[in-house]
């Protein structure tokens, strides 16, 4: 009996097919081909493999980058990526050879030109650049670590960045680690800057030098807003042909007094929920600038709330140290009043006070001194610290009221968590770079330019489908089963798990594609559409 053989394969796509669109929609491959050029003896060009390595760090398995085709070896690689392109083609050689060609042709640079073709293409928002920084932290042993503070002039390097010890933002001091620094818009909080950092660097040093040399290469007009870090006489200075808006760090005499003042009465409500404000022009370093005094309620309160725990804990224990001096004998007045002075030292928000040193004769009718005392509480600090509680300041050289709002200093600056969210994301431990394992610092910073590309591909992806609903007026699913205008991209990965290409003599098919799914997709790019045989 003659049977016929049939191939028949079947490889998921999942969620995939949607970020595939989403960076055909950019142009990514085709930027960076652009770039690189094609060599037509090699089975996955440049531009390929840095769109595998985005497929890879948004399929969300948390695996590293030498289990690499081991992610795809279930994935239809040919439809996701291009023609006769097979998972063990996306192997750790060629990913190193690509990661070390980018290295070398300029990281920041190469991130920029995406940015930038990202901004006009789909009309970003860019009135408002937010910086901030966050560290990464690594394992193992790396050819250029050093455990001394290393000294680097503006922001550009020769050499690579250096993976040491320095603050950690995710409290692992015993652990080495380098900086990403990140610029985002405010609409939709589009990454449009990047830079690697080496380990042990600090914001202060460097915040206004990245603000400058990213000033220089985008041809639009942006506020920039960072934290405090920012704020600094030398930083001001560098940066005076720009405009921004900065958060006053309260190591400053004059911020240290403003938060500690009693204007309650003179503060305005604001427009936004639980906040009220006092504005007053100022001068800093030589700047001219509009200083915005900002109180939280519901900070005042979880402040307030601190305060007198702190309060009491110091009561309870000052306490016990008057009852200990009261029962003391001491040899000498003085010796006496050296004791009160030295407790007293030790006091925030108390004093020893009324104190009587009295002489005696203890049991063996020695002359003896001893102290009677009471505490009282130190009001005027106390006051100063309720004062400053839930409180401040926001800084800008944009002097014209009409030209900026002082309620729209505040708006803006609470846009900064949108770095922050940027940061959270990359350190998802369900994303592919949670703790950095390539084992040289060219390669670990270039990793974090491609963590950097994922998230501006899932960001603009995001944005894309929430502004394409609302558009529309129409909505979707969200995890509890009720309509949004406004869902996470991420929940939308979910939602498509389980989705398959099925291959059989030629022909193609999709397989477990439901109406809910075809719902999504046609809110998303035609281009994410035809991975799931739509268009």
């Amino acid at each position: 009996m003659n049977y016929q053989t049939e191939e028949i394969e079947s490889k998921n796509i999942d969620h995939l097919g949607i970020i595939a669109g989403i960076i055909d929609e950019i142009g990514i491959v085709e930027k960076i081909n652009e770039i690189f050029s094609i060599d037509i003896r090699e089975k996955v060009n440049t531009g390929e493999v840095v769109k595998a390595i985005i497929l890879n760090g948004l399929g969300f398995v948390s695996r590293p980058l030498y289990l690499f085709p081991d992610f795809f070896k279930d994935k239809a690689v040919e439809h996701l990526i291009g023609t006769g392109i097979k998972a063990e083609d996306l192997n750790d050689d060629k990913i190193g050879r690509v990661m070390d060609k980018l290295y070398k042709y300029g990281l920041t640079k190469l991130f920029l030109i995406i940015a930038l073709e990202v901004v006009k293409k789909y009309g970003i928002d860019t009135k408002y650049s937010h910086l901030d920084s966050s560290s990464l932290h690594l394992h193992g042993e790396y050819k250029n670590c050093v455990n001394n503070l290393e000294k680097e002039l503006g922001i550009n390097r020769e050499h690579p960045i250096m993976i040491t010890q320095g603050y950690s933002r995710d409290h692992r001091p015993d652990l080495k680690q380098c900086i990403l620094d990140l610029i985002v818009s405010s609409d939709g909080d589009i990454p449009l800057f990047f830079r690697g950092a080496s380990g042990n660097e600090s914001d202060k040093a460097v915040f206004a030098h990245i603000l400058v040399e990213y000033s220089k290469q985008i041809d639009f007009e942006s506020i920039m807003v960072a934290d405090s870090a920012l704020y600094s006489e030398s930083n001001l200075k560098l940066m005076s042909n720009m405009k921004w808006i900065s958060r006053v760090p309260l190591s400053i005499k004059k911020a240290k007094n403003l938060v500690k003042a009693s204007i309650k009465n003179e503060m305005k409500a604001c427009k936004i929920k639980g906040y009220s404000y006092i504005e007053e022009k100022v001068s800093y370093g030589g700047i001219e600038q509009r200083w915005l005094l900002v109180e939280s309620v519901e900070r005042k309160k979880a402040d307030l709330n601190k305060l007198d725990k702190k309060i009491q804990e110091e009561l309870l224990k000052a306490n016990k140290q008057v009852d200990k001096l009261e029962q003391e004998e001491f040899a000498d007045k003085s010796l006496a009043e050296l004791k009160i002075k030295e407790i007293t030292a030790k006091l925030k928000y108390h004093q020893i006070s009324d104190y009587r040193i009295t002489e005696t004769l203890n049991q063996g009718k020695t002359a003896v001194y001893r102290v009677k005392c009471k505490l009282r509480e130190n009001q005027e600090l106390i006051t100063q610290q309720q004062n400053s509680c839930g409180r401040f300041i926001l800084a800008t050289n944009i002097l014209d009221a009409q030209e900026l709002e002082s309620e729209e200093i505040l708006k803006i600056y609470k846009e900064q968590q949108s770095t922050e969210r940027g940061f959270r994301f990359i350190k998802d431990p369900l994303f592919f770079a949670d703790s950095l394992f390539v084992k040289n610092p060219q390669r670990v910073e270039t990793m974090m330019m491609l963590m950097a590309l994922c998230l501006l591909v899932y960001n603009l992806g995001q944005r894309q489908l929430r502004m394409s609903l609302k558009a529309q007026k129409a909505t979707v699913k969200n995890q509890l089963n009720k309509p949004t205008e406004s869902p996470t991209l991420r929940w939308i990965f979910q939602c498509f798990q389980g989705i398959h290409l099925l291959m059989a003599q030629g022909f193609q098919r999709i397989l477990n594609l439901t109406e809910s799914h075809c719902h999504i997709l046609q809110f998303l790019p035609t281009t994410c559409q035809k991975y799931y045989l739509l268009s």
